[in-house]
């Protein structure tokens, strides 16, 4: 009974039950608990070797695993970030601590490079390198002047004190050497070019000598000129005339860069093709002279943003203001006409404006008068109008503007605006070169949208009014009146004493009606239809009435048209000083 009690347990204990237990003989009930015994052991023993069979156990120390390795990982990556920000930071400290070093480097760097491009082209071709030569012997005169004048203005100045102090002495004589000399100059280049070029050139300076007259005539102070500015304003004129049309050495020069102006504007033809297409020439003025405006304002913006038209500018004002003896505002803004509009230039010293006189208010208004803006100067070179008489006629407008408004507007008060070298020009809010561009091209919409109306509406009503005159003079039997015909009557005398020939001041007459009293664009246009027709080699003389002019008929003319002066400007002008509260302060 005990042994199968025992056989029994043995039985359940091994997870199943089975009687023929009962009959087993006792040796072999103790061998079969010896041998379970034994596989009890060997369990026991393969469970301290594998700690872990439960499938649970295991993905939790897994998990663990996993946690362990990122930790370690974080904190390697941690450490290696650490690092590296240190290093970033040490190479930021030390490019603000050397900031001026590392710049004077990089400069150093590109300007050695491109004086050794210099360098090479002028070895391979001289001559062809001539221009870029030039340009870079300009580039540093210019820049060692402003880092002397910078740096040892004083000093310079004090270095120079006794020939100051000399010719203040003794200037109460030297000026009437000078005087004496420059008229003897004068009158002898009178005979020898009258001898070499006929009268007209005396009919010219006749004429010179009579709108001086005229301006004195109708001056609102005759007796408180100041001929300092009259005298030295005409006279760069006249030298400036002379250096581009008289020597080979000055017409070469602003015919080549007039060559360079026209290449440049030719760019703007890929822009109106792709735009227009193929045969955007067929019309002419609207996607051919119109987009040149858009790509001329651009380049201006992107010239003001880095700085380039404030330096030129200033320069060209400063020369102006030592020479003419006028007062910074005005000389900046007569400067800065050459380059922009009569209604932008004013806001180049815009901080300035409330304390200037009135008589620099009206060299201010004059000088935007007597220049045109670079933004079209483009587009009348593109009607075949020479483009180096056009910059020329630009030029040395600026100073004979202020010539003739301190003629007809002298000074009777002192300015209060008499800084030299600190006076600072107004920038632009472009805050990169590419926003710069941007704005230029989208200012350029209404300039281009004013050009275009102003035409439509002129012609328009130059064709109605021509039909008018034309119905009155019918009645006449003269059915061929005009308004052309009724300005060059009226002109005719003022452009014969410009030193136009007689018979060309009667188109030369209509031509400065038409700029008179519509606008340049219209006068442009008709003599650029002059030009075409001189270069085609048409009939003169048509039922009596001469087709086109002379070479110098036309020079003249072209130097006559450059300018804004005509009723439409002098309402843009009000309005825009106006809009700026700039006539607030006199009126």
């Amino acid at each position: 009974m005990e042994l199968k009690e025992n056989s029994s347990a043995i039985s359940v204990a091994d997870g199943f039950y089975n009687t023929s237990f009962q009959n087993d003989s006792e040796e072999e009930v103790i061998n079969k608990e010896r041998l379970r015994n034994h596989s009890f052991r060997s369990s026991n023993l393969q469970n301290r070797n594998v700690v872990h069979t439960n499938p649970e156990d295991t993905h939790i120390n897994i998990e663990d695993d996993q946690h362990k390795n990122k930790r370690d990982s974080v904190d390697e990556k941690t450490h290696f970030t650490g690092y590296l920000e240190k290093k970033y930071e040490d190479v930021c400290d030390f490019g603000k601590k050397h900031k001026t070093q590392i710049r004077y480097v990089i400069y150093g760097i590109f300007i050695t490079a491109y004086l050794a491009i210099v360098i090479t082209a002028c070895v391979l071709n001289f001559h062809r390198a001539l221009a870029l030569f030039v340009l870079t012997v300009l580039a540093i005169f210019f820049t060692c002047w402003d880092f002397l004048m910078a740096r040892y203005e004083d000093k310079i100045a004090e270095f120079f004190s006794p020939c100051e102090r000399f010719l203040k002495e003794q200037w109460f004589w030297m000026k009437w050497v000078v005087w004496l000399a420059l008229i003897a100059a004068i009158i002898c280049w009178l005979i020898f070019d009258t001898a070499k070029q006929g009268t007209n050139q005396l009919i010219s300076f006749g004429g010179l000598v009579m709108y001086v007259l005229l301006m004195l005539i109708f001056s609102k102070y005759p007796t408180r000129v100041a001929w300092r500015p009259v005298f030295w304003g005409i006279g760069m004129q006249v030298t400036l005339g002379l250096i581009t049309l008289r020597t080979k050495v000055g017409f070469d020069v602003f015919n080549w860069l007039g060559r360079q102006i026209q290449i440049f504007l030719e760019y703007s033809d890929e822009g109106a093709k792709f735009v227009f297409g193929e045969k955007y020439i067929d019309h002419f003025f609207a996607f051919k002279v119109l987009p040149i405006v858009v790509f001329f304002s651009t380049v201006m913006s992107m010239l003001y943003h880095v700085g380039f038209m404030q330096w030129l500018i200033q320069k060209v004002g400063w020369i102006m203001q030592v020479t003419l003896g006028t007062s910074p505002v005005e000389s900046l803004v007569a400067a800065g006409n050459i380059f922009v509009g009569q209604t932008e230039s004013p806001l180049l010293v815009r901080p300035y404006l409330p304390y200037v006189t009135i008589s620099e208010l009206h060299s201010i208004m004059t000088a935007g008068f007597a220049t045109i803006a670079g933004s079209v100067l483009g587009a009348y070179i593109s009607f075949g109008v020479s483009a180096s008489h056009l910059l020329t006629a630009s030029v040395m407008s600026a100073p004979a503007s202020l010539a003739i408004s301190k003629l007809f507007w002298p000074e009777t008060t002192i300015p209060q605006v008499t800084l030299k070298s600190s006076i600072k020009m107004e920038k632009g809010d472009s805050k990169n070169l590419l926003e710069a561009a941007s704005q230029g091209a989208s200012a350029s919409i209404l300039l281009v949208a004013n050009i275009a109306v102003n035409l439509i509406a002129f012609l328009a009503l130059l064709s109605f009014v021509d039909s008018g005159l034309s119905w009155l003079g019918n009645m006449f039997n003269y059915p061929q009146l005009n308004f052309e015909i009724i300005c060059a009557y009226v002109f005719m005398p003022f452009s014969f004493m410009m030193g136009v020939d007689w018979e060309d001041s009667f188109i030369v007459g209509g031509l400065l009606g038409y700029k008179t009293f519509f606008n340049e664009f219209v006068a442009y246009e008709r003599l650029s239809t002059l030009i075409h027709m001189r270069e085609k080699r048409g009939p003169v003389y048509i039922g009596g009435v001469k087709q086109y002019m002379t070479i110098r008929s036309e020079t003249i003319a072209t130097y006559a048209l450059c300018g804004f002066a005509n009723f439409g400007s002098l309402g843009m002008v009000i309005g825009g000083l106006s809009k700026n509260n700039i006539l607030r302060f006199f009126f």
